[in-house]
């Protein structure tokens, strides 16, 4: 016997006569148990791609002078920057957007930071006239996971988006939401409509009456109160809340007297005139004038936990945050849709477990079957919690991969079963012990079983070096399938 079959054969031995063996094997599916619950479901992997705009106002300028002073100034700076795939630009009169993209992989918040660097060490190089670079992130969890949209029969424009504006602070505040967005509805606005010839008859000017009224539309300290035993704190509230409010505000003083905003101008509340609308309509009921909420998620975030607490707190705020004449329905709700995909893979998967284990029955027996039915539920549930290390999600691309694992990984079992049935029924009556059988049947096939097993997973790895966009979409696949191959 040699040395290799006498360290395989200790460890068979070993884990035979072990009582901690059926411990380890419920602790393996255990953990693959918590690992489904724990693991963030999804749709699609997530993919690190870091994509920024950089937006520049040019007041002023046309397009062509855009271009020629802003753009191809910022590019050719950015194309210096390491990791850098691709550089897209949009120009129009006053401004320009520049999209820069990094290569895939590359980590989002060092792109951020070699951005801004490269940007704002760069701003001797901006044309005269141009604001200062503004940075904005872009990522896939910017989409929204979930959108809510309200309607009412009774309600104007104005109101129904005041109520939502006040579900959405409630919403905000829920753990793992990153952004909220607002479309629809009307927002309250004051609109100051000024008379040229009564600015002229008073020696006003519009510019002027515009940045008092800024100015006049602030909250501000206006000292202390001391009243023992206590300092009281003394504010100035000077927001314009009604209509009569602003047109009391004294922009100037004429002949001697003082000159309101009602004598040069028209103050009109009422909503504003933006020109997005959103229109719902159910069945032959409606349309109705509707505002919808969207929802995104923090990265790394559970989405189908994350739309289950924002159901939850929407549900328990109607009747006071959410008026009873208010009501809403769920148009988008990704949680719900990943953990639909997430739960039929992992249906399809017992059902190859389970097809599996009877055609093991059928062929070799009931008691042989039990081992394979043992056996790969314990591998793929440290594949897994492998996974859960490795910072993947439950996605379809992930459960794919372990279905795939399936195919390859239940040869070794079934290899190793038969071959311990074979021996059984050879020596049967001989009166040699079980344990004895069992151990010289693994140590007859243990080589070749390894060498396939390695051989597998030298076939199927070098696909997670597979660089470009369909690298870190595939890479799981061939990760998953090597970590069931190595637990196998």
């Amino acid at each position: 016997m040699s040395t290799g079959e006498s360290f395989i054969a200790r460890v068979v031995g070993a884990f035979i006569r072990s009582k901690v063996t059926p411990l380890v094997i419920g602790f393996s599916i255990f953990l693959g148990i918590l690992s489904v619950m724990n693991l963030p479901r999804e749709e699609e992997p997530q993919i690190s791609v870091p994509v920024f705009d950089i937006f520049v106002a040019y007041p002023g300028a046309t397009a062509e002078e855009v271009e020629r002073r802003i753009v191809n100034v910022g590019e050719r700076k950015l194309w210096e920057l390491p990791g850098v795939e691709y550089i897209y630009s949009m120009t129009q009169a006053d401004g320009a957007i520049i999209t820069v993209r990094f290569k895939v992989g590359e980590d989002t918040e060092k792109s951020l930071i070699k951005l801004y660097t490269k940007v704002y060490s760069n701003l001797d190089l901006l044309a005269k006239g141009g604001t200062q670079p503004l940075i904005k992130i872009r990522s896939i969890d910017d989409v929204p996971i979930m959108t809510l949209t309200f309607h009412s029969a009774s309600l104007d424009p104005v109101g129904l988006r005041k109520v939502v504006s006040n579900l959405q602070n409630s919403v905000n505040a829920i753990p793992e939401v990153s952004e909220t967005q607002i479309t629809g509805g009307r927002k309250r606005q004051f609109r100051v409509l000024l008379d040229e010839q009564k600015l002229n008859a008073r020696f006003l000017n519009a510019l002027e009456v515009s940045d008092l009224i800024q100015r006049s539309n602030v909250k501000a300290s206006a000292g202390h109160l001391q009243s023992r035993p206590e300092l009281i704190s003394v504010e100035s509230d000077g927001f314009f809340r009604s209509r009569e409010d602003l047109e009391n505000v004294v922009v100037g003083v004429s002949q001697g007297g003082e000159v309101y905003l009602k004598d040069v101008a028209s103050v009109v509340d009422g909503p504003d005139e933006e020109e997005t609308a959103v229109s719902f309509q159910k069945g032959h009921e409606g349309p109705f004038e509707a505002v919808t909420l969207a929802v995104s998620k923090r990265k790394g975030a559970n989405a189908s936990h994350l739309c289950e607490s924002i159901l939850k707190r929407v549900k328990g705020l109607k009747g006071s945050v959410i008026p009873a004449d208010v009501s809403y329905e769920v148009t988008r709700n990704y949680g719900e849709t990943a953990e639909e995909k997430s739960n039929e893979l992992l249906f399809h998967m017992a059902l190859d477990i389970l097809g599996v284990t009877l055609l093991m029955g059928i062929t070799l027996g009931w008691r042989e079957s039990g081992v394979v039915a043992i056996a790969i539920p314990m591998t793929l549930s440290l594949t897994l919690a492998g996974f859960h290390f490795l910072g993947f999600t439950l996605n379809r691309i992930t459960l794919f991969a372990l279905i795939f694992s399936i195919g390859i990984l239940v040869d070794d079992p079934i290899v190793g079963v038969e071959n311990i049935v074979r021996h059984l029924r050879m020596v049967k009556n001989k009166g040699r012990a079980l344990i004895d059988v069992i151990v010289e049947a693994v140590q007859e096939i243990q080589s070749p079983l390894i060498l396939a097993t390695l051989t597998v997973i030298a076939a199927i790895l070098p696909m997670a070096f597979v660089s470009g966009l369909m690298g870190p979409y595939m890479r799981p696949i061939p990760i998953g399938a090597s970590l069931a191959m190595v637990f196998s």
